[in-house]
């Protein structure tokens, strides 16, 4: 049995405050995402654009806070211009990184008036590979400019009188990665050059707006991280984010090495504040740059093996050549197959790995503002061709969404801990060995405003259930509320639209509090919430 595990908070330890934008996701055409979830005219519930009033009516219900879109490594090789005006006009062109057909049936103004249907807030990618700084001119110009020039007036032409008023925006995509379009992979600090003029120009256009540069999209790439130093000594004034990418990657059934992906999520979030911190020390600058983990994920899948003697460039080469029997698709939204995970588990390891990799974002909440999870969409409302239902990680973001506010608290915890041994999926997904990882995680939220103290725990003990006390003694005037827990005793269990219920949130009415103390038990892979809330 293990020993019981000790957590405390205490006011005198802020962290930094929550920005609503870390609970958000990632929108990319590829597959189904957009053809088939998000844009189906066959569809019963299609409207007069052709999208899927039931997913809208669902992410709505759900309240996603903020996604990034359109792209992803698509956006390297796209020209926005393309897919704006009447729909009969616009021009189909070779996706080159993802081998299929865009006809730009959703375009520009179809991903931003989405948006505004659903009701979250837009944070635009633009094509730095192929792209130019006219480019992101014009773009940032149609998009927020209120009229009277001709990019603004052509939108409104095109339908939309008022301005969409994008506030974020990132400069490109994984402008690092040999696998990109137009790759800045040997010339960072062209790139940089290039991110702070276009920057600087976008501003220019439209003062009110944030930009995010491309750091290194992985930190397992050769050259991390001083290709993202010496983009960032070329730019650092003009931009207010790092754009960050990380998935955590695992073989098959090698359940501990997925879920300690925290420690890893840890170190590339260390580096790139003491690297971000470097630069303003050399720059004599007051400029404390902010982080978007803008693509996250953790997942299974079988190895490709690792070959010695293959450098990371030719590892993405290799997919690249002549004799590619790869085929460019078209993507028809009323054909659409179920994209299935190779993964030997159920809900409830998602949700934990997910859970693990929102926490170490809480503990960094100072710096890191924005999260977009890869599959955050289908987390707030899963969707296949014909249906829309909550998934087990639908109840996860809820709670994070609502109890995730205010400021985030540092927490100590004292608990067991698993180790995890090196290894490699293949030549690019590599990862050390790590001793002494805790299998308590824990964050938490104060807001004394609303009078609210929220205590996340995460049980990552896959076979055994823990006994836990949290001391919030400190935290005069408040008291126990609830305990929320979400998992399930079977390992396989997962929510559909034919079986909703296989993972539900549920209170444990055995927690006890006393003396600003609780005694808990900590299901194996649990989530659990300690709400309290200050005494009327």
């Amino acid at each position: 049995m293990p020993k019981k595990a000790k957590i405390a908070v205490h006011p005198l330890f802020p962290i930094g405050r929550i920005s609503p934008r870390l609970y958000g996701g990632f929108l990319e055409p590829i597959g189904t995402m957009v053809n088939g979830s998000m844009f189906n005219p066959k569809h019963p519930t299609a409207d007069e654009q052709g999208f899927r009033k039931d997913w809208i009516d669902a992410l709505k219900a759900a309240g996603i806070p903020s996604v990034r879109l359109p792209g992803g490594n698509f956006i390297s090789g796209w020209d926005w211009k393309d897919s704006i005006g009447p729909v009969k006009d616009r021009k189909t062109h070779l996706d080159l990184a993802w081998f299929q057909y865009i006809t730009n049936e959703v375009g520009h103004d179809e991903y931003l008036q989405w948006a505004e249907k659903v009701g979250f807030e837009p944070m635009y990618t633009i094509n730095l590979g192929t792209g130019d700084i006219n480019d992101a001119i014009y773009i940032t110009e149609y998009t927020n400019h209120k009229g009277g020039t001709y990019w603004s007036d052509l939108r409104r032409k095109y339908g939309h009188e008022d301005p969409y008023g994008v506030k974020v925006w990132y400069l490109g995509n994984e402008a690092d990665g040999p696998w990109q379009i137009a790759s800045w992979d040997k010339d960072p600090r062209g790139y940089g050059v290039r991110a702070h003029e276009v920057s600087k120009a976008m501003k220019w256009v439209d003062s009110t707006i944030e930009t995010a540069v491309c750091v290194s999209s992985s930190p397992y790439l050769d050259h991390y991280p001083d290709w993202d130093r010496q983009v960032l000594e070329q730019c650092y004034e003009a931009v207010d984010y790092i754009s960050l990418h990380h998935y955590h990657t695992v073989p098959l059934g090698e359940l501990p090495t997925l879920l300690a992906s925290s420690v890893y999520f840890e170190d590339y979030i260390n580096t790139e504040i003491a690297l971000c911190d470097y630069i303003a020390t050399k720059n004599r600058s007051q400029h404390k740059m902010k982080l978007s983990f803008d693509e996250y994920g953790n997942s299974m899948r079988a190895g490709k093996g690792f070959t010695y003697g293959i450098t990371q460039e030719r590892y993405f080469q290799k997919g690249f050549q002549k004799h590619d029997p790869r085929e460019y698709i078209l993507h028809d939204p009323d054909n659409m197959p179920a994209f299935k995970f190779q993964r030997p588990y159920g809900e409830c390891v998602d949700i934990a790995t997910t859970a693990s990799t929102m926490l170490t974002f809480l503990r960094h909440a100072d710096r890191v503002e924005i999260g977009c999870m890869t599959g955050g969409l289908n987390a707030y409302a899963a969707c296949n061709h014909d249906h829309v239902w909550k998934s087990g990680l639908h109840y996860f973001f809820q709670q994070m969404k609502n109890y995730g506010t205010g400021v985030s608290m540092r927490t100590g915890v004292e608990c067991d801990t698993f180790d995890v041994p090196s290894y490699a999926t293949d030549n690019f997904h590599m990862y050390d060995a790590r001793e002494g990882l805790p299998f308590i995680e824990s964050a938490a939220a104060y807001d004394d405003e609303q009078g609210t103290l929220n205590v996340f725990v995460l049980n990552r003990n896959w076979e055994s259930d823990n006994d836990a006390t949290i001391d919030v003694s400190g935290f005069k005037g408040y008291e126990f509320v609830e305990h929320i827990e979400l998992y399930s005793d079977d390992m396989m269990a997962s929510n559909s639209f034919e079986n909703p219920n296989a993972i539900l949130p549920k209170v444990n009415a055995n927690t006890k509090c006393e003396n600003g103390e609780v005694s808990a038990n900590l299901k194996k892979l649990s989530w659990n919430v300690f709400r309290f809330a200050k005494k009327a």
